[in-house]
């Protein structure tokens, strides 16, 4: 077994591959980037070595210097996790050169499956079931276009050299398919340095389940069963479990049978992971291999009871796998939730800044947080915004989707905006309880975004009842201020009016041992907790049901948070609530005639000057973020009164860019 190895990675799956490392008393070396340089996988390493600036294109996918700091360090092995290097084939052959070994599958099977178009030539090859489309690479968008109408639309463009949903685009038309290709191959170039593009049919109404393999150098290759991954937002993964509800087992052994048939084909050794999509019907077609480790790992990881970064180290050092397909065993079930620096509310747009709060909820109780951040770090606009990933496991699937949703309601992070509402409210939809999910899901489901009323509280008394409570709490501690005059001092009443959007409610709040009593629309409510002023989380109990939720004091308000639903709860003396119902409401100023950046990000194309007549749906500009390019288009017809943006312009999120005239 390796003394030390490096990582060639950062965030998250770098923090996951030391805390194995680490287990099996491997010592580990991190690389950083100048944006990195206090990250948490810095900070857990036994060694870091500096690699370049920020942008991943001048550090953590500059090969020679990885290959220096390996030198440097004595690292005899190099673990990529996912992303950045993990499937370049020259990466794995340039270690090989400097005799490092590389913790993944032989260069040959990486150049295989890591090209879209020769890997679904090898599938068919192999016996394994493909979809229809063209097995080249388009030359240019009216190539695109000619392949496209011969195969019938909708279809799917794809890089060549792709993966994390970079570079797809669906089209329905010529319009779109040229587009799509612009954009495909543009994302492309700058995320994997390849442009090359390819077309296939999109299979309407999908899902997504994918196969995890494992195989070692001595002839054994096992499926470790299947994970389901078809709730996504533009081809990127939220939630993901394993097993899959759709699955029987005849599909699963056909599918997993022939994932090992693929990965024999191509001599195929370490973790890896074979991409299907299924049809309503359990008809299952290849999309792709991943030669690497998955994100979504850690929910196979909790139902076969196997390490799977343990694993990838095992076989690297030469080590035979140490179980048979029999052995591989499916322990209940286990269902992840992706957690981005993201403004649902806003269209899902990236969020970057400090992490001024960041609480995890407790790994205890087949709850597992897999992060790469820490209170006070930074999320940069350099990378993916994923902030941690968040697993439970249960017995049934009821029972992980209920710690989930727990583990959601507990996880604290202000600084920057994030997913976690929406999380919460995709893992309580009653589509997504019953299993009826398709890759379509959350399109179907949340057509115009998510926004905060989008999930009603199945409880509003509860909410009115707790944010009384607090009021109570913070009222009966302001009454003990000192000077007061003697026969004059405060009485606070027990009397109080609860207002909710619209409604006002009379409710009767009275402190008891531990919490309050509260009276509301003629129910009585225990409120017990022991929170304290400033705190974000409330845990406690009402009539003696455990609940946890969060708390920002809005004013003289407060917005509590729980099971995705967000309130604004208002609490008021009777004389408060009588000049609150007279108070006048400010109209939000008007930017309809304003394009505004929607994200912080790089402005990397303008298509328009000042004088120009546009039409609704016009593309007008390009803004990168995240390493992902997104098109803004017109939302009316207009004239472009003033360029407000330069090309190369860094942007704030709501910066104009553009001030129309009608």
């Amino acid at each position: 077994m390796f003394t030390k190895i490096l990582i060639a990675n950062r965030g998250e799956i770098a923090c996951r591959v030391i805390a194995t490392a680490k287990r099996m008393g491997i010592r580990t070396v991190a690389v950083y980037s100048d944006a990195d340089r206090d990250a948490l996988h810095v900070r857990l390493a036994d060694e870091a070595v500096a690699i370049g600036p920020p942008p991943a294109a001048q550090s953590y996918l500059q090969m020679d210097r990885i290959i220096a700091a390996c030198r440097a360090t004595g690292a005899e092995a190099v673990h990529p996790g996912y992303g950045f290097l993990s499937e370049n084939p020259r990466f794995a052959e340039a270690l090989a050169a400097a005799g490092i070994v590389f913790i993944g599958p032989p260069p040959s099977a990486v150049a295989a499956m890591g090209d879209k178009v020769t890997s679904k030539r090898l599938a068919a090859e192999a016996g394994v079931s493909v979809i229809p489309g063209a097995l080249e690479v388009m030359r240019d968008a009216e190539h695109a276009v000619e392949v496209a109408r011969a195969i019938g639309y909708p279809v799917m463009l794809k890089a060549s050299a792709g993966g994390g949903g970079k570079g797809m685009r669906i089209a329905h038309s010529d319009k779109e398919c040229r587009e799509g290709f612009k954009r495909s191959s543009s994302e492309a170039a700058s995320s994997f340095g390849d442009a090359r593009v390819f077309v296939e049919k999109f299979i309407e109404q999908p899902r997504h389940i994918e196969i995890q393999l494992i195989a070692d150098a001595h002839g054994n290759a096992l499926y470790l069963n299947e994970r389901e991954c078809s709730v996504q937002r533009r081809h990127q993964k939220v939630l993901e479990e394993a097993p899959s509800p759709f699955l029987d087992a005849a599909t699963r052994r056909a599918m997993g049978e022939q994932a090992v048939a693929l990965a024999r084909a191509v001599g195929y050794t370490s973790a890896g992971t074979v991409e299907f999509v299924v049809d309503a019907h359990r008809r299952f077609y290849f999309l792709e291999m991943n030669t690497r480790l998955q994100v979504e790992h850690p929910v196979t990881e909790f139902v076969t009871g196997l390490d799977l970064v343990e694993l990838m180290l095992r076989v690297a050092a030469g080590e035979p796998l140490p179980l048979a397909q029999q052995d591989v065993r499916l322990d209940g079930w286990a269902v992840e939730a992706r957690v981005y620096a993201e403004d649902p509310f806003r269209k899902f747009l990236p969020s970057t800044g400090r992490l001024v709060r960041y609480s995890p909820p407790p790994e205890a109780d087949g709850v597992r947080v897999d992060t790469g951040v820490y209170e006070g770090g930074e999320v940069s606009m350099y990378y993916d915004p994923m902030i941690a990933k968040l697993i439970a496991h249960g017995a049934t699937r009821d029972e992980a989707l209920l710690k989930l949703r727990t583990a959601l309601d507990r996880f604290v992070i202000r600084g920057v905006q994030h997913n976690i509402s929406f999380l919460s409210a995709l893992v309580q939809h009653p589509r997504f309880i019953e299993g009826r999910i398709t890759t379509n899901f959350i399109a179907e489901e949340y057509p115009d975004g998510f926004h905060p009323g989008d999930i009603p509280h199945e409880n509003p008394a509860l909410m009115a009842a707790i944010g009384a409570s607090l009021h109570r709490r913070q009222i009966d501690r302001e009454a003990t201020v000192d000077g007061q005059l003697p026969g004059h001092e405060r009485i606070v009443p027990d009397e109080w009016v609860i207002r909710i959007g619209a409604d006002a409610v009379p409710a009767r709040v009275v402190g008891v041992p531990g919490g309050h009593d509260v009276t509301y629309q003629g129910a009585l409510l225990a409120v017990r907790s022991d929170w304290r002023f400033g705190e974000l989380l409330f845990t406690g109990t009402v009539n003696n049901t455990p609940i946890s939720l969060q708390v920002e004091r809005r004013g003289v308000g407060y917005r509590l948070t729980h099971a995705g639903s967000q309130i604004d709860v208002l609490v008021l003396s009777h004389r408060e609530a009588e000049l609150h119902a007279l108070m006048p409401f400010k109209p939000p100023p008007d930017l309809s005639r304003f394009l505004l950046s929607p994200m912080p990000g790089l402005l990397v194309s303008l298509a328009v000057v000042v004088g120009q007549e546009v039409k609704e749906g016009e593309p007008l500009a390009v803004v990168e973020a995240m390493k992902m390019e997104n098109s803004l288009l017109a939302p009316r017809d207009a004239i472009v009164a003033k360029v407000l943006a330069a090309k190369g312009d860094s942007l704030a999120v709501d910066q104009p860019i553009l001030e129309f005239r009608q």
